[in-house]
């Protein structure tokens, strides 16, 4: 999504300085890396991966949501992907998409941002497209932001400190409940309803990639798991939905590893990943945190070259089975240029379906690239490519989310 390392611009909206986020696609290629085992990514064998809790929650009628409504095959591709446009206006062909059932969500950046009372307009604007009768599924949208505090804030206000000064702080518990509360409290109040907040990296080195910007806690991960717990449970009482990002970790990251310009790779030990970087997840987790944002850079020590985002490894085997998360995952930007080896914007999408990621975050400021997630999506449910079980899995998890949201 570009919030990774982005240029910092100033906003018109009050004397904040905001962190933009968005760029372009990096560059596509015909085919994308092996896996491992030399496999491809999208065949029907990877294609069929899916959590055990997840898969038993899917059959469990006392487990589950709601059956899935009535919905076509592109209706159901819809329901995993997030737009996002430039400008202040949303497009009359975002509002189409939404109207017939084809969007789970908008991201906001700052530059769609000229005041509280205009994006709160425009907020109802598209939830009230969201309740065509052409919908069938009415469910509230995902409306999204970064309001992570500090210079990563997208709408003027709460919260003022960054994680970094909060984990300084004189009371960091205090600061991090007043922090996670204004946040809810900003963003309910203009209309939105998920914060892609906070960041769980535990940093290493002073200044480095997560660091330079006062985007961690802590290097410590007991201060990154203890802060992150507090500001998602003051959040979400306030009826925002919290996200926990980047699993498992970019607190390794130096300056020059920045996964929206090139691809990255973590060489961590399994163990200090899980004993580090993956320690926040957990108590995230223990705190209800109701979505988490995969990383895309690589760890090969989880036994896996591909970015996170798109490994079976890391979403199943590390988030899914070893951590217990069996709420909504999701994608950094699909355009980023970690993934500039992986082809088109649809075939990224696929693979990061075929993963076990349930949204796809499509932030590059056009309409058109989630269009083209979605086709991805369409074209590999209907030809078998991804397994159809899993992905309507993925769906009522999605749904249970905004219907949980409702209000």
């Amino acid at each position: 999504m570009r919030r990774s390392r982005p240029a910092i611009r100033s906003c018109a909206v009050a004397a904040v300085v905001l962190l933009t986020g968005c760029a372009a696609a990096g560059s596509a290629q015909s085919s994308a890396p092996r896996d491992d085992a030399g496999q491809s990514a999208t065949g029907p064998a990877a294609a069929g991966q899916v959590s055990a809790r997840r898969l038993a929650a899917a059959s469990d009628p006392a487990r589950s949501p709601a059956p899935l409504p009535a919905v076509s095959d592109r209706q159901l591709a819809g329901q995993r992907v997030v737009y996002s446009y430039s400008g202040l206006t949303p497009p009359a062909r975002l509002l189409r998409r939404i109207r017939h059932g084809q969007a789970a969500g908008v991201i906001f950046f700052s530059q769609n941002v000229a005041s509280r009372a205009q994006i709160r307009r425009v907020a109802a604007d598209l939830q009230q497209a969201d309740r065509s009768r052409l919908n069938p599924v009415r469910e509230p949208l995902l409306l999204m932001t970064d309001q992570e505090g500090g210079l990563v804030r997208r709408l003027p206000g709460p919260p003022e400190m960054s994680e970094k000064q909060i984990g300084e702080s004189a009371h960091p518990a205090a600061a991090a409940n007043e922090a996670g509360s204004g946040a809810g409290r900003n963003l309910h109040g203009a209309g939105l309803n998920v914060n892609l907040a906070p960041v769980l990296d535990v940093y290493r080195q002073a200044g480095n990639f997560i660091d330079e910007f006062g985007r961690s806690y802590s290097s410590d991960p007991k201060v990154v798991s203890a802060l992150g717990a507090d500001f998602i449970k003051a959040q979400q009482a306030k009826g925002v939905a919290a996200t926990g990002k980047h699993f498992p970790g970019l607190g390794a990251a130096t300056t020059a590893q920045d996964t929206d310009v090139r691809p990255v790779t973590l060489n961590l030990s399994r163990h200090a990943i899980q004993t580090i970087d993956e320690r926040p997840y957990a108590a995230a987790i223990a705190a209800g945190v109701k979505l988490v944002m995969m990383s895309w850079a690589a760890y090969p020590a989880l036994g896996s070259h591909r970015p996170a985002g798109l490994s079976s490894k890391v979403v199943q085997g590390q988030l899914r089975q070893r951590l217990g998360f069996a709420g909504v995952t999701i994608t950094d930007a699909l355009e980023a240029g970690a993934l500039r080896h992986y082809g088109s914007i649809g075939r990224r999408g696929v693979l990061a379906a075929t993963a076990g990621m349930d949204l796809l975050l499509c932030s590059g400021l056009h309409v058109s690239e989630g269009v083209e997630a979605l086709d991805g999506l369409d074209d590999a449910y209907r030809d078998g490519t991804l397994n159809k079980s899993a992905f309507q899995a993925a769906v009522r998890g999605i749904i249970a989310l905004r219907t949980s949201l409702a209000g």
